[in-house]
């Protein structure tokens, strides 16, 4: 197989699909730096997001035999970068909790002889979070826990803008109704949403 003929994305698919290793490296060639820099435009870190390329492309190799030669690659592999970008942050995100993202703000309205609400009410708005129903949930979570706009969260959830808005403004409607009255007035000041959802 010419190298050449790797330009044709069905046969590269093919090549992959076979074991070519040459088609692989042709990948790597012709992928890398655009995907380090796309990933960099997510991450806003290089050695990050080399990390971000390279478990791409291994999970394509080790992934190979389910290519499907009708689909281009290069949106695989882009769609590939972003998705490994939502994990990871996923992951980073998760560890860095409410009490640390929030206590600043919190700390504004609540003296420091009262730390155990600030504590308890952000158990209780964790809980309540976790009840919500699945879609509406992992939204809110992208949205308000994880910092992703919407047009991100529309991306990659594959739905429209209006679907994500709707579902954050049912996750706030929900929280409103199930949450006691003391723990309403920090909404405002844990997500930043209008004040006006949470009113009777």
């Amino acid at each position: 197989m010419k190298r050449g003929d790797y330009n044709d994305n069905e046969i590269l698919i093919e090549c992959l699909k076979g074991d070519d290793k040459n088609a692989f490296t042709y990948l790597i060639d012709s992928y890398h730096n655009r995907l380090c820099v796309y990933a960099n435009s997510l991450v806003k870190n290089i050695y990050n997001a080399e990390d971000i390329v390279q478990n791409v492309f291994l999970r394509t190799w080790e992934q190979r035999s389910q290519l499907k030669s009708n689909h281009s690659i290069k949106s695989f592999l882009y769609k590939s970068v972003y998705n490994e970008f939502i994990d990871q942050y996923r992951k980073n995100q998760y560890l860095i909790s409410l009490e640390k993202s929030y206590f600043d703000a919190l700390n504004e309205v609540v003296s420091e002889d009262n730390s155990e609400t600030i504590n308890e009410v952000i158990t209780v708005v964790k809980k309540e979070i976790q009840n919500l129903p699945p879609r509406c949930k992992e939204v809110f979570i992208l949205s308000k826990q994880e910092g992703l706009t919407n047009i991100e969260i529309a991306e990659y959830l594959n739905v429209s803008i209006k679907t994500v808005e709707a579902q954050i403004t049912k996750a706030f409607s929900i929280l409103r109704l199930t949450m006691a009255e003391k723990v309403k007035g920090f909404l405002f000041l844990l997500f930043g949403y209008k004040k006006s959802i949470f009113r009777n």
